[in-house]
């Protein structure tokens, strides 16, 4: 089912809603958390309760406002179809068990064949990105752009880290950066990380692998906010991990060629809409 403008603009406004009231839910558990046990889903892959909280009621909710519309959880699953809502309740989660305030939930919205809606929100810093495909990007409501810094050795990017790929991989991605002239970091929370680049605090961000709730509403907020990416949907879609790269066009091609990462301009479209996009064209 191809959605319009009107069904865009209910979810658009329906979206804001929803992540203050996530976001609330997240930040009392992080109140909560300090000092508690936490449990591992596999190596350094945290768990707490807050995440099944958070996840739970945001399944709930979208399930009452739009029972059509699909939904993928981190935590619980799900078969999202080709609309579909696409949930982090909490990412960063190493960095809240550990009561530090770096994590956020994550919100993105897929119909059409492409991501249209994006929200990530810091619940600590009281920080809410939020894009609409075609329409930009905004933090607390004002208006973002990626940083315009063409210079590699005056830049600072951030490179996550995956279990899920070779360290050797990982390793030679960090020294060639670095070899390059830049400055890397790691803060542990892969769409703040994205969401830092679009609003220039961070010059690019660049994972070996992640995961579509991880991503897919930081992607978006990049592009609209004059960032480039890699092709996250067009290859994988929604239910299989892939690399992810986001960067400001004064740094792409360096970061693509130290992560071996491909860059991709068009708006990154699921496998079915993008092979239909090239039938008739």
């Amino acid at each position: 089912m191809t959605l319009d403008a009107l069904a865009i603009d209910r979810r658009e406004t329906f979206l804001a809603q929803l992540t203050r009231e996530a976001a609330s839910i997240a930040l009392a558990g992080f109140q909560r958390q300090a000092g508690a046990a936490v449990s591992l889903k596999g190596p350094q892959d945290y768990l707490t309760e807050t995440d099944g909280q958070v996840e739970e009621f945001v399944r709930r909710r979208i399930a009452d406002a739009f029972p059509e519309d699909g939904f993928l959880g981190e935590e619980g699953g799900g078969i999202p179809g080709q609309q579909a809502w696409v949930v982090d309740p909490i990412d960063g989660t190493a960095n809240f068990a550990r009561s530090i305030p770096h994590f956020c939930v994550a919100i993105a919205f897929v119909a059409n064949g492409a991501v249209q809606l994006g929200s990530i929100v810091n619940p600590v810093l009281e920080e809410t990105y939020a894009a609409r495909l075609g329409r930009g990007a905004t933090l607390n409501g004002r208006p973002i752009h990626v940083s315009g810094v063409d210079d590699i050795a005056a830049s600072s990017v951030e490179m996550g880290w995956s279990g899920r790929r070779p360290l050797a991989n990982y390793l030679s991605a960090i020294e060639t950066l670095y070899v390059a002239g830049t400055n890397v970091r790691r803060g542990s929370c892969g769409a703040l990380g994205l969401a830092y680049v679009a609003d220039g605090r961070s010059d690019g961000y660049a994972e070996l692998h992640m995961n579509s709730w991880d991503c897919l509403a930081g992607l978006l907020m990049v592009r609209e906010a004059g960032g480039v990416t890699g092709p996250f949907l067009a290859v994988h879609g929604l239910t299989e991990g892939a690399p992810v790269l986001a960067a400001a066009p004064g740094v792409a091609t360096v970061m693509s060629r130290a992560t071996g990462i491909p860059l991709h301009e068009e708006i990154d479209l699921l496998p079915d809409a993008a092979y239909q996009q090239r039938k008739t064209a």
